[in-house]
């Protein structure tokens, strides 16, 4: 089996949106398939940094705070009486990311693909706790 991560990037200018997008499209691949065909209907948008609007909903007062956001209805929400929805949405927020990225000096990769899962949990209906502990192992 090959290794799905790709080669370490070395940057010369601050990643872009596209760059972002394409490490995003990596790390989706690299999800087993029985759980990949649930997300089958997420969107990904990459953006520089929430808006003022986002921030309030969140309850945050910095853009830098928020590095990703699930937008939709979670998977155990949902009923076949439902009207028909657009698709649920992840958007990854590319300059708090490159700021982790720089401050932390974590692989881009590895951010990048965490970020979107935690936002995928979301998608699953699970909590920031649930993920959380999910993260940390077993006791």
């Amino acid at each position: 089996m090959t290794d799905p991560r790709p080669k370490p990037l070395h940057y010369t200018t601050a990643p872009t949106a596209e760059d972002i997008a394409a490490l995003a499209e990596q790390a989706l691949a690299a999800i087993p398939a029985r759980l990949r065909r649930h997300i089958s209907n997420l969107a990904i948008t990459i953006e520089d940094e929430a808006d003022d609007e986002t921030l309030a909903e969140m309850g945050l007062e910095s853009a830098w705070e928020l590095s990703g956001l699930y937008h939709g209805t979670p998977l155990g929400s949902r009923s076949v009486s439902d009207p028909a929805r657009m698709p649920d949405l992840v958007t990854l927020y590319r300059l708090p990311i490159l700021l982790e990225w720089i401050e932390e000096g974590e692989d881009l990769f590895r951010l990048v693909r965490n970020v979107l899962i935690h936002e995928i949990g979301h998608h699953f209906g699970l909590s920031d706790d649930d993920i959380d502990a999910l993260e940390a192992g077993p006791d």
